[in-house]
């Protein structure tokens, strides 16, 4: 089953995060299919905390792709601040 999740980077204490599309067997951040995203948690006022591309998520949810309830919830916040 192919999944939405994040894969972890940034240094220690400085964490920064890729949404990727990945098969479910791989490892937190090992091989991935296709990065669509990143969400950086210490982001300041002047820099982007969140981007999601719209298109590659709303494909890979058409062929079958889950997110994790952690991206869910990134997903929403990302469209609250579309509107």
């Amino acid at each position: 089953m192919v999944v939405i999740r994040l894969a972890r980077g940034g240094a220690k204490a400085r964490p920064f995060f890729n949404v990727v599309v990945a098969d479910k067997r791989t490892r937190r951040d090992g091989r991935f299919i296709e990065r669509i995203g990143f969400y950086n948690p210490i982001a300041t006022a002047s820099e982007e905390g969140l981007r999601i591309i719209q298109d590659r998520l709303t494909y890979w949810r058409s062929v079958g792709a889950q997110a994790s309830p952690t991206v869910e919830r990134l997903i929403q916040q990302a469209a609250k601040k579309a509107a």
